[in-house]
């Protein structure tokens, strides 16, 4: 418990104290929001990475879907690492950092009222950025309620507090730059903790082939009658694996707080150094969870789902570790959720604030006053996740799977589109983007209060929301093209960005001297 203790201490310590040291770079909106968009590589990758993984992953999905699909849960790693962290970056990373510059939008909604030339379009998405984060952040608190039950004699009610508490003050204090300044230090802890937990499982498993061997033996009437399924490639249900791997990996693209990333991008090395940094860090720890769930059956003598949920997977794997292993543990959610809430509220507050009160609710909101109003609504969106956090957990209404899925499903379903259309495509409208966030809003929230109407393939919130994602794709050009075209100086402005010309070093591009003489 004394080895507990202090690595939690020095842990909330320094996080705390990265906060109060970086008070010198949010003293205006664009340094609190953005880091003054000088953030380095290794630091944005950083903040990418540990934004997209939480405890959501590291014990509800990965106890859920490693329960389900076996070692084939590993594939949501994958395309994690694929299509949510690498095409992620490649696709949009360099254009939202350069339009987002050029429309000076230092927020998602406010990119789209620059882009498509629409007032309550940014009011309609900072009402659903708000909402729809608001049950994602609960789930956060939620997935270290079975890990401190495990490691420590201390109430859920009180950690989640401390952790809401710490959070807030090293967010307030020091903006953009001290979460991502804490998300690198979380990240390391991220990386060496899922590969020294893994090495451990499957060690008290005989080994790696041993535990496989283990796996391929279990069977379920349930779920599959052949035989060895759970340790096949593909697991026992591949068309429901394919909606978890569209979720978790394309929805990136959509989110708020994981584009936000792009627009504090300091310079082009940033952006391939971050691609690589992101992507092996996603290979990694989330490849690893899903890898880690896979497991889970071979513990199913000490786990009781149907009493406990599938929240209990990953806990119970972990229960019989060293206490130093599950020292480390404890510090590995934490990171992962700490980092995860911080982008969140600052994505939250900077929302409000900028998108909602500046200028609509509040005339003549000055720099100053802006980021006072960001530091009280930290607090304020701390307090109602942490009070929406408890309640959950003292009733018990859903796993953390559905809460995320909801939360992912609305929001990416509902921006992913006219984001990744605003930067690529002219003839992207305003009207295609009001039916997208619709669409989104209205399918996630009819699945909520009327799942069971819904065909059994979209009954799941994961499914639900990977068909809101693709059908956004479909939804915002045809719309596009059958309703009156965007304002031509609106979108010629936005897009003139990219024909800026700069000038680069010779080591980067030869410049006509240099082609002329090798020719």
């Amino acid at each position: 418990m004394a080895i507990k203790l202090i690595m939690l201490v020095v842990f909330f310590g320094i996080m705390v104290g990265i906060g109060f040291y970086c008070r010198k770079h949010s003293t205006d909106v664009n340094g609190f929001v953005l880091g003054g968009r000088t953030v380095g590589p290794w630091l944005t990758a950083f903040a990418f990475g540990t934004s997209y993984f939480s405890a959501v992953v590291f014990v509800g999905y990965a106890g859920q879907f490693g329960w389900k699909y076996g070692i084939a849960a590993t594939w949501a790693g994958i395309g994690n690492a694929l299509i949510g962290s690498l095409m992620a970056w490649v696709i949009l990373g360099r254009r939202t950092r350069i339009m987002t510059q050029h429309l000076d939008s230092a927020t998602m909604p406010q990119f789209f009222e620059a882009r498509y030339g629409s007032h309550s379009l940014k009011t309609a998405a900072s009402l659903i950025t708000f909402i729809f984060l608001i049950p994602y952040t609960a789930s956060l608190y939620n997935g270290l309620s079975r890990l401190f039950g495990m490691a420590f004699d201390i109430d859920y009610t009180i950690c989640v507090i401390v952790m809401a508490v710490l959070t807030g003050i090293y967010v307030i204090a020091g903006g953009y730059m001290a979460t991502a300044i804490n998300d690198f230090i979380q990240g390391i802890i991220m990386l060496f903790g899922i590969c020294a937990v893994v090495v451990a499982v499957l060690k008290s498993q005989g080994g790696f082939l041993a535990a496989l061997d283990g796996l391929g033996r279990i069977q379920d009437a349930g779920v599959s009658e052949t035989p060895g399924i759970f340790a096949s490639f593909f697991g026992p249900d591949p068309v429901n694996l394919l909606g978890v791997v569209i979720l978790t990996s394309l929805g990136t693209w959509g989110l708020p707080q994981m584009v936000q990333k792009f627009y504090a991008i300091k310079s082009e090395k940033s952006i391939s150094t971050g691609t690589i940094v992101s992507t092996f860090f996603a290979f990694v720890v989330a490849g690893g969870c899903y890898f880690l769930g896979g497991f889970g059956r071979l513990f199913s003598d000490k786990i009781d789902i149907a009493a406990n949920g599938f929240d209990s997977v990953v806990p119970t794997m972990l229960s019989g570790l060293p206490d130093i292993l599950i020292a480390l543990v404890v510090i590995l959610v934490l990171s992962a959720s700490m980092s995860t809430l911080s982008s969140l509220v600052l994505t939250s507050s900077s929302t409000l604030t900028l998108d909602l009160l500046k200028d609509t609710v509040v005339k003549d909101m000055d720099e100053e006053k802006q980021v006072k109003v960001m530091r009280y609504l930290i607090v304020v969106f701390v307090a109602i996740s942490v009070v929406i956090a408890i309640i959950q957990y003292k009733t018990n209404v859903t796993f953390i799977a559905q809460l995320m899925g909801v939360s992912w499903g609305a929001l990416a379903g509902a921006f992913l589109a006219p984001f990744l259309y605003g930067l690529y495509w002219k003839k992207s409208s305003a009207a295609g983007a009001w039916v997208s966030f619709l669409f989104s809003t209205i399918v996630m929230m009819a699945n909520i209060f009327a799942r069971s109407s819904f065909p059994k393939l979209l009954q799941s919130p994961i499914n639900a929301g990977a068909f809101c994602m693709l059908a956004g794709l479909v939804i915002v050009p045809i719309v596009s093209l059958i309703t009156p075209k965007p304002d031509k100086n609106v979108v010629e402005d936005a897009f003139s960005c990219y024909d800026e010309k700069v000038l680069v070093p010779q080591s980067s591009a030869l410049g006509d001297a240099a082609e002329k003489s090798a020719k």
